[in-house]
Parts: C-alpha cells; sequence; structure tokens
C-alpha cells in the first residue's frame, strides 16, 4: 500500500479528483450506456465485464467508469498508464494475469490513453486477451478504428461516451457546492445562471467544468465565512475562452450549425468564418472534419459525387497531420462544398423509407429476391423467378423488389442540380423502360 507523507492531505488535490464519482449512483451522463437495464450498467452490476474500450473525447468519464468498475470487480484490477508503460512492463503483468488465471482468477487491465501505445505494445496484450489470461479495458480520445489494431479491436466491444449535457453539468457542479469532498462544509454564494454559464463554458467536459468552478470560488470574495462568486470573477476566470469560441455567445452546437448552414446556402466567406472561429479556439478538426462529410451527402449528394471523396479526403488529411497545418485542407473542402451544386434528395430519400421502415416492419421480403440456399428453403419458392439483370438485353427486368403493400413507393426524387441531372434522366429511363414492360404484360 502506498503511505502517505506527514505534509499530503486530500483537499490539496484537484476539485476533481476529489469529487470523482465512486458507484454508477454517483456517475453523471451516459445514460445511453448507463441507464436503467442499459447494457453496459447490467454488466458492472453482474460483475461480467469483457475485454471493451470506452471512446470519447475529454473529460466525459472513461477513466471514471474504469475505476467503478475496479470498485465493483471481484477479479485484479490493474491500472496502467500507456504513457509511462513499455514492453518489459506489459509483459510482466501479463505473466502475472496468466498465473492468476491457472489460480482461477481474473485480471482486469486498465489502460487509459491505449492509442498512445504503438503496434508492438498493443500487440503484447493480443495473445493473452485471445486466451482470456486478461479483459482488456482501454480508453481513448482517438478513434479507435485508427488507433487500435484491428485484431485487437475485433476482440473488444467499443463503447461510445458522449459529450456531457448542459444540465448534466449543472448537476455536477450543484453537487459539487454541496459535498464534503467539494466545497460542502463551506459557504459558497453563486448564482445558478453563473453554474450555468460555466457548464456552457465547459463544453461536455466534466473536468474543465469542476476545474472552472474551483477556480471561481478560489477568487471569489471571503467574507467572514462566506464566499461570494461575482459576475466579475467568472468573467475573468473565463476570459480567454469566451474571447475565442463564445465571444457573442453562441454555443458549441451553434457554431457548427452556422458552418454547416453557410456551406448550404453557398456562401464560402461566412462557412471558413466559422470554421476558423471553431479552429482557433481550439476545436477536434476531426469533429469539424466529420460533419463536413455528413454535408458532402446530406446536402450535396449526387449533384456532386466528388464532393464526399473530397470531405473524406479532408478528414484523412487533418488525422495525419493535425492543427494547425490541416486547417487548409479543412478549408478546400469547406470552400469545395460551399460552392458546388446541392441537393438533399438523398437525405429525403432515407428519411422517407426509414419512416416505412419503422411503421411496417413486418412487411415479407418478396419470394422472388430471397436467397434459396437449401432444399427446403427451394421446395418454399424462395427465388422462384429471379431474374438475374446483367443476362437481360437492357441490364433490366421488371422483377418486383418492394413488398405488395409498398409497391410503386418513390423514395429518391432527384433534382436537376449539378451531375444529379443525370442519374434523374437516368431513373427517368428506367422508370419508362419498366411502364412498357407493364403495358405489355398479358392480362390474367
Amino acid at each position: 500500500m502506498e503511505q502517505r507523507t506527514l505534509f499530503e492531505r486530500e483537499d490539496t488535490q484537484p476539485l476533481a479528483a476529489r469529487l470523482r464519482p465512486q458507484t454508477l449512483e454517483e456517475y453523471v451522463g451516459q445514460t445511453h450506456l448507463l441507464g436503467e437495464g442499459k447494457v453496459l450498467r447490467r454488466l458492472i452490476e453482474s460483475d461480467r465485464i469483457s475485454s471493451m474500450i470506452f471512446w470519447g473525447p475529454p473529460g466525459v468519464g472513461k477513466t471514471t467508469l474504469a475505476r467503478i468498475i475496479a470498485n465493483s470487480t471481484k477479479s485484479e484490477f490493474i491500472d496502467f498508464s500507456a504513457v509511462t508503460s513499455g514492453i518489459k512492463e506489459i509483459r510482466a503483468v501479463m505473466q502475472q494475469a496468466e498465473s492468476n488465471r491457472r489460480f482461477g482468477e481474473r485480471t482486469i487491465v486498465f489502460v487509459d490513453e491505449i492509442h498512445r501505445f504503438n503496434k508492438a505494445q498493443q500487440d503484447a496484450f493480443l495473445p493473452f486477451v485471445e486466451k482470456g489470461s486478461i479483459i482488456l479495458i482501454g480508453a481513448t480520445t482517438e478513434n479507435p478504428s485508427f488507433e487500435v489494431n484491428g485484431a485487437l479491436l475485433s476482440r473488444c466491444k467499443v463503447f461510445v461516451l458522449q459529450g456531457l449535457q448542459t444540465e448534466d453539468l449543472v448537476q455536477l457542479l450543484r453537487r459539487a457546492l454541496t459535498d464534503p469532498r467539494g466545497f460542502g462544509e463551506q459557504q459558497v454564494v453563486i448564482q445558478p445562471e453563473m453554474l450555468e454559464a460555466i457548464a456552457r463554458f465547459a463544453n461536455g467536459d466534466a473536468r474543465s467544468a469542476l476545474s472552472t468552478l474551483e477556480m471561481v470560488v478560489l477568487n471569489g470574495e471571503v467574507s467572514g465565512q462566506t464566499t461570494t462568486v461575482t459576475q466579475e470573477t467568472l468573467e475573468q476566470c473565463t476570459a480567454k475562452k469566451s474571447l475565442l469560441y463564445d465571444k457573442k455567445g453562441e454555443e458549441h452546437y451553434n457554431l457548427i450549425s452556422a458552418l454547416h448552414k453557410s456551406m448550404r446556402n453557398s456562401d464560402p466567406d461566412a462557412a471558413v468564418y466559422w470554421l476558423a472561429r471553431m479552429l482557433e479556439a481550439g476545436e477536434d478538426p476531426l469533429y469539424i472534419a466529420r460533419r463536413v462529410t455528413r454535408f458532402a451527402s446530406e446536402d450535396v449528394g449526387l449533384a456532386d459525387p466528388r464532393a464526399l471523396e473530397i470531405a473524406v479526403a479532408a478528414y484523412q488529411a487533418c488525422h495525419f497531420i493535425g492543427m494547425p497545418e490541416c486547417s487548409v485542407h479543412l478549408t478546400q473542402a469547406v470552400v469545395y462544398l460551399s460552392l458546388v451544386p446541392k441537393s438533399n434528395a438523398l437525405y429525403k430519400a432515407y428519411e422517407g423509407a426509414k419512416r416505412d421502415a419503422l411503421t411496417q416492419l413486418s412487411e415479407p421480403v418478396p419470394l422472388v429476391i430471397r436467397n434459396g440456399v437449401t432444399k427446403l428453403m427451394k421446395e418454399l419458392d424462395y427465388g422462384k423467378g429471379y431474374q438475374y439483370a446483367h443476362d437481360a438485353k437492357d441490364k433490366l427486368t421488371d422483377m418486383q423488389c418492394l413488398p405488395d403493400s409498398l409497391l410503386g413507393r418513390e423514395y429518391y426524387r432527384p433534382t436537376d442540380q449539378g451531375q444529379e441531372g443525370k442519374f434523374k434522366t437516368r431513373l427517368e429511363q428506367i422508370k419508362a423502360w419498366k411502364a412498357r414492360q407493364e403495358a405489355h404484360k398479358p392480362e390474367e
């Protein structure tokens, strides 16, 4: 056991460390994973953890979840840092885990910042994960598809943690003011709107929210036993980020909305301005690149099929070289998407199909396009009458592919914008051909 020195006091720890939740009941946010009956909560409560990776932005509770698992599991729990550990340390821990396995004891190994491990270090875990010597829990702020070896990733369940909502952070800040581990033994006066301002300023990051609260309380006006946080103190403690990222009061999602809508409105100047506002404030360029990629299909689509290629290329460039160099790649994508023809036909096609899919979930697949892979299926007419389009003269058939109840439904309605005009012409030709075939069918 690590011994404390005479000079070490718990209250010298940062507020975020003192208030780290110890149980699921204290944990805030991630209800999509930890709400009642959700899969991750059931795994933790039943102590049936399997290898997994927590992926999410900083300050959303990845390490805290691992600590909660450590407090609740009957397994040996080993905390590992990707920053300070090498191959030698990994092998030593793995040998101990293998020894534990022989005696019937499980070992859970938590690796914080697993994306910092190189390929050789990650490979050192693989055989022990495969044979069950360890249960691996990794935490990363980077996309595990890029940063974790495919073989290791395929053996782990990825849980995506989301930035905390403003109301979640306000709840956390209120607890900090009443909890004895926080400021519960002090008299702190701070207005509710100030707590909300701190929560917005933190932008989904619990650690940032608690650090800001600690700063404003420590710099508050003291009168007797009471500390009062003034608006001036709050503004001083949040001045830098407010100047860059929230100068006019816009929140994180308002800025990305401004970028998206400027591109949709074919305004490259406005789009580049909002892009710069986000990047210079420290926004993750990969987050912006993901939103730009969405825009390429939602708002451009087949009006310019190259839009998606350029957006994906910009994402890859951001991943390769990071800021500040990747700012020009994002600018190229944003300007291109602002200037190309626009179409939301693909977005509307999916939304229409989704509505029918959700309301008509039991519609059977027509027998003609089912795959009759067994004798019984063939006897039940699976695939009977199937027409292979490549064998047809026009590469078209009049085979029915929609369920009977949706026959004639149209989801994709192409526009005349840009390249989509060609797709519209082609679709009209296909429909005209099918209409002629239908007209020449003999009456039953």
